[in-house]
């Protein structure tokens, strides 16, 4: 299990969770309770998510951790990184990226932030 969970925006880390610092109980069961309000449906743009299911649940949550980054609302983007490293212990990076207006969000299990940034794009020559 990946020790941390890295939230990349625009190619810049901007959060950084330490899965080996436990949480404290009143702070767990905030997360019990967002789980809770999720049971019973989540609103996911212009659609209504009855009963969302793990991927739905991580990816609701990513696009309110980038929003709450957004809009300086620290106490909900620490929320939300927590939930995210703790219900998704693979879950290595948060990556957004703004691209022609749109704010797309990718959740990367396969390599760390680190990894990730040792890589080099391959380009071709075209013939």
């Amino acid at each position: 299990m990946p020790s941390s969970l890295a939230v990349v925006i625009d190619g810049q880390k901007i959060l950084h969770y330490d899965r080996n610092n436990l949480l404290p109980e009143v702070q767990q069961q905030y997360l019990d309770k967002m789980d809770l309000k999720m049971d019973s449906g989540i609103e996911y743009g212009a659609e209504v998510i009855p009963h969302p299911d793990k991927t739905q649940r991580a990816q609701y949550v990513a696009n309110q951790l980038v929003n709450a980054l957004k809009t300086n609302d620290d106490p909900l983007a620490a929320a939300t990184c927590a939930y995210l490293a703790t219900r998704f212990p693979e879950l290595q990076q948060v990556k957004s990226s703004h691209k022609n207006g749109k704010t797309l969000i990718e959740l990367v299990f396969d390599r760390s932030f680190e990894q990730a940034s040792r890589e080099k794009p391959i380009s071709f020559k075209p013939h």
